[in-house]
């Protein structure tokens, strides 16, 4: 049996039907990914696959300015090519790169690739990020940046911790690349990065521990954010080639499941009784469940370093 075509194939088909049937004609504005994010119920990244997708057959085309319009890129004649190139600004370079890299992941970011959906030449690029490892930087900088810490202080560690964790959750969420942007082991230093470290420190400080305790305390709250994290972009895209949910995938799997269970004596499977069992597998489900787990058992080791929590 076939498989089902994924979301995004689904909508690019759509789109297609309306432009070859002429209900979108060449030079009018295609839906935008926010309008796809709206009126689907989609993510921004499968939205922005939406439109790569159309925008590599040929049938739409980014126009700087207007946004992605309906039909091929027109040819620029002679005294057009030599034309001065548009301004840009460093955030339309760093935006722009990270449109690409929410579409279609990180590998398929390139200065061309930049350079081409902003009409410009490649060597433009450098004048306002440097180079690639240099946009990387940038694109981590602003993605994390758009989820800024409330203006209102926590009250408790505990708060603090839970409000530096969401954050990144969401704006890993939001950026499926962006975990492995990041360095576990050689942490980029970037503002608003440190801000995030800042403030678990500020929340551990109130234990009274060492400042080497501290610091492993942050960077394994950093650790277990963006450990979970690491597993959004490969499901989403799984989902997207497959058109299946992980509680979708699981279900055909059960019967083997089963048999294995009952091949191998495995008891702590069997006692979950498998046959008649649902799991609601859901990655930000296991986000909360992991956090709380984690700051109960910080929380006890912190307290018997050192200072009782206040």
């Amino acid at each position: 049996m076939r498989a089902e075509a994924a979301p995004y194939q689904q909508i690019a088909a759509e789109i297609r039907r309306s432009i070859e049937s002429g209900k979108l004609r060449p030079g009018e504005r295609a839906p935008s990914t926010r309008a796809l994010v709206r009126d689907h119920g989609i993510a921004m990244a499968t939205a922005t696959k939406v439109l790569a997708t159309l925008q590599q057959e040929g049938l739409v085309h980014s126009r700087p300015g207007v946004g992605t319009v309906v039909g091929p890129p027109p040819r620029l004649s002679a005294t057009q090519q030599r034309a001065p190139e548009p301004s840009l600004s460093r955030e339309e370079v760093v935006r722009s790169a990270i449109a690409i890299a929410d579409g279609e992941g990180l590998a398929a970011l390139s200065m061309r690739r930049v350079a081409t959906d902003l009409g410009v030449s490649t060597m433009a690029l450098y004048r306002y990020v440097g180079g690639k490892d240099a946009l990387v930087l940038q694109m981590v900088e602003t993605a994390v940046g758009d989820f800024p810490f409330p203006a209102k202080r926590p009250t408790s560690w505990r708060e603090g911790i839970e409000t530096a964790a969401r954050l990144q959750w969401s704006a890993y969420r939001a950026h499926l690349w962006l975990p492995a942007a990041i360095s576990l082991s050689r942490p980029q230093v970037l503002p608003n990065l440190l801000v995030h470290t800042d403030a678990v420190l500020r929340a551990v400080s109130g234990f009274g521990v060492d400042a080497s305790t501290s610091l492993y305390a942050a960077i394994t709250v950093f650790g277990y954010v963006r450990g979970v994290a690491l597993n959004l972009e490969p499901e989403a895209r799984a989902e997207q080639d497959t058109g299946m949910t992980a509680d979708e995938w699981s279900g055909h799997q059960t019967d083997q499941l089963v048999a294995l269970i009952g091949q191998h004596d495995l008891a702590g499977f069997r006692a979950l009784d498998f046959g008649s069992f649902e799991f609601d597998y859901d990655l930000d489900q296991l986000f909360e469940f992991g956090l709380g787990i984690m700051l109960d058992g910080l929380a006890v080791k912190l307290q018997r370093m050192r200072a009782p929590l206040r």
